[in-house]
Order: structure tokens, then C-alpha cells, then sequence
């Protein structure tokens, strides 16, 4: 049987968007007659995204908690309700063979339905601290897909599977050279490239940094790759010159990746899966303001193997300058680290998600 058909469910940041896409691509090589449909929260970002990756997507209403008391904190109750009741119609309407959900609030209430009608559910964790709408789910799914050791502390063990983090093909199957990447950025090739990136959206106290450190970075002779995300970019496009490229975002990943020879970092599940692959020197600056702390968690489970360097937003002023020098200054330590974080890459890991959805199909 070839005609399956596939409901995959998580949105609300690029973290759990591209992952969800990623399975779908290989679920479709796997099964090229297969129909697939994506669920995420009205308003957010996969409503955009999903369409432009050639998928059709159903919205929720629905959102997740503010952690203050607030107007659309009220409105929760009926939110889930509504949620509840239109997956119920969804479900319904599609008949899923399975459905597989990368966390989320739109995926809550999507697979709590889907597993009432003991329809196989997978779930895909990214990070090393296992997200709330996960951790609600887990006692109904099947399988949960995971890319860190240790997760027993938030799920069955023997519902785990070690997978890692889908990733871009493009990035798997890197084929850019250094040149190459340097000649499409209009870069130098004799002067040494940081690549800083922010996310989709921005990092505004990465942001910040990097402008401030802009006059050392100069003194070093470094070019700068810097991604300052769209809701920065009329803020910082002033500061672009012949050695500081400044974008909004970075449409050729591959590129900017093989241009590099340091990388400064959020630590979000997908940034990190991505920099095991490509292997570079890496420098973490976690954002401290996302549940509970999952990218310090991420960023630790590395610097703790000596495969990348942690800065805490917090110690930025007094870390950053001496950290970056001596880093820059010692090619035996960027060597080390490049070794070290490409040590922990799983490139399989979109194959061997879809290989368990498989599983549970022909069970």
C-alpha cells in the first residue's frame, strides 16, 4: 500500500515547523503516493511556511499559556475546546494512516484526538529538556523520537528511539566549497569568516553584542556573516559594509555555513542538530527567555563534551571579548571543538523517523 495518508502537527517557531516538513519530504519519497496534511495555530508562523514548502495545512485556534494573568489566558479553556472539537472534524474528514506530532500547542490537542481514535502517533522531541505539550502526550503515543541521551527522565523508555533532529537535505548532502560560498557572500578568501546567527525572527541581546563588537572584530581582520533576524533588520542594515554582511535571513544555509570558520549561536534544537553536521567552532548564547530554559539545557549537553563554548547571556559584558580572542587566536582549540560537535551529529535522523512511522504501519 502506497496511498497513505499523513497528519503532521507542531508550528509556533521554525524549531518545530522544519522538522515537521523534513519527515513529510521523506515520508514522500518513501511513499510518492501518499497525502499529507499539516495542523498548526492560526496566526503562527507554519501558516506561512508549510504552503511555501508545497503542503496543505488546517489552522487551530489556539495558543499557549502567557505566563501572566492576561485577557488571552482566560480565553485558554475555550481554546482547547474549540482545538479538541475541530481535530476531531479534521481527523474525521482525512482518515490518517498516522500522524506524527514535533511539538507545539497546535499539536496537543491534534494527537490527544488522533490517539482517542487509536490512530499510531509518533511524537519528535528536539530538545534536551522535553517541551509541556510532549510531556502531555507521551503516555498516548506509540513511538517518541528523540535526540538526546537521558530522555527516560521525562518519557517511557521503552517508547524511546534515539533518532536525532531532521535537518535540510542540502545541509546533509553539503556540497558547497569554501570558494564557492565565499565568492556568492563577495567575500574575501584571505581573511577569516564569522557566521552569528539569531533565528528567523532575531535575537535582540545577540544583536546588540554583535554591534557593540563590531570595532574588535575589525581589529581582528573578521569578516561577518550576520543574520539579525526580520524584526531587527531596518535596525542594523546600516551597519553593513565590505566586511560586515547583514541579512534578514539566510536563504542559503549551506553556504553560509561552508563560508564559515566561526559560528556564534542560539542553542535551539534545530540550530544545534545542524551545527553537529557542519562541524565548525561553535560559541552558544542560549536565549534565556524560552520554557524551561530548554536552549541552556541544549548548549549544556555540548560545552559539557567539550564541543562547543557556552556564554550565558548574562555574562556576555565580562565573558564575550576575552572568550571570542582567545578562541580566534588558537587554531588547535577551533580545530578541537569542529572535531568534538561533529562527533555528536546524527545526519540519519529524518530516514530513521520515517523508518519508525513505517514500523508502526505495517504492524
Amino acid at each position: 500500500m502506497n496511498n497513505y495518508k499523513f497528519i503532521l502537527s507542531g508550528g509556533g517557531t521554525g524549531g518545530h515547523i522544519y522538522p515537521a516538513i523534513a519527515i513529510a519530504n521523506e515520508l514522500k519519497e518513501m511513499y510518492p503516493d501518499a497525502e499529507f496534511l499539516f495542523v498548526g495555530a492560526k496566526g503562527r508562523m507554519e501558516m506561512e511556511k508549510v504552503p511555501q514548502a508545497g503542503y496543505k495545512i488546517e489552522g487551530l485556534w489556539i495558543s499557549g499559556l502567557q505566563r501572566k494573568l492576561t485577557f488571552k489566558n482566560m480565553l485558554f479553556p475555550l481554546k482547547v475546546i474549540s482545538s479538541l472539537y475541530r481535530s476531531k472534524q479534521i481527523i474525521k474528514k482525512f482518515k490518517p494512516n498516522a500522524v506524527i506530532g514535533t511539538g507545539g500547542f497546535a499539536s496537543g490537542p491534534l494527537l490527544r484526538m488522533a490517539a482517542g481514535k487509536n490512530i499510531p502517533c509518533v511524537l519528535q522531541e528536539q530538545n534536551s529538556y522535553a517541551g509541556i505539550t510532549n510531556k502531555l502526550l507521551a503516555g498516548k503515543v506509540q513511538k517518541i523520537c528523540v535526540a538526546y541521551d537521558g530522555m527516560d527522565r521525562f518519557f517511557e523508555a521503552n517508547k524511546i528511539v534515539k533518532t536525532g533532529n531532521p535537518v535540510r537535505k542540502d545541509l546533509v548532502e553539503m556540497k558547497a566549497t569554501k570558494q564557492q560560498a565565499l565568492e556568492f557572500f563577495g567575500l574575501k578568501s584571505n581573511k577569516p569568516v564569522l557566521l552569528v546567527l539569531g533565528g528567523s525572527l532575531g535575537a535582540k541581546r545577540v544583536n546588540t553584542l554583535i554591534k557593540e563588537q563590531l570595532p574588535l572584530f575589525a581589529s581582528l581582520g573578521v569578516q561577518v556573516i550576520w543574520q539579525c533576524g526580520k524584526l531587527y533588520y531596518q535596525d542594523y542594515k546600516n551597519c553593513q559594509n565590505e566586511n560586515v554582511l547583514v541579512f534578514d535571513f539566510l536563504n542559503k544555509m549551506d553556504f553560509a555555513y561552508a563560508a564559515a570558520d566561526l559560528i556564534i549561536s542560539r542553542a535551539g534544537a534545530g540550530s544545534v542538530s545542524e551545527l553537529s553536521i557542519v562541524g565548525k567552532p561553535v560559541i552558544f548564547i542560549p536565549s534565556p527567555n524560552v520554557a524551561e530554559d530548554h536552549q541552556t539545557k541544549n548548549a549544556l549537553a555540548y560545552a559539557d563534551k567539550n564541543a562547543a563554548i557556552l556564554i550565558k547571556e548574562k555574562e556576555l559584558d565580562v565573558k564575550f571579548k576575552t572568550v571570542f580572542t582567545d578562541l580566534f587566536q588558537n587554531k588547535e582549540r577551533q580545530v578541537e571543538l569542529g572535531e568534538n560537535i561533529k562527533k555528536q551529529a546524527l545526519p540519519n535522523a529524518t530516514k530513521n523517523i520515517a523508518l519508525e512511522v513505517q514500523k508502526l504501519l505495517n504492524k
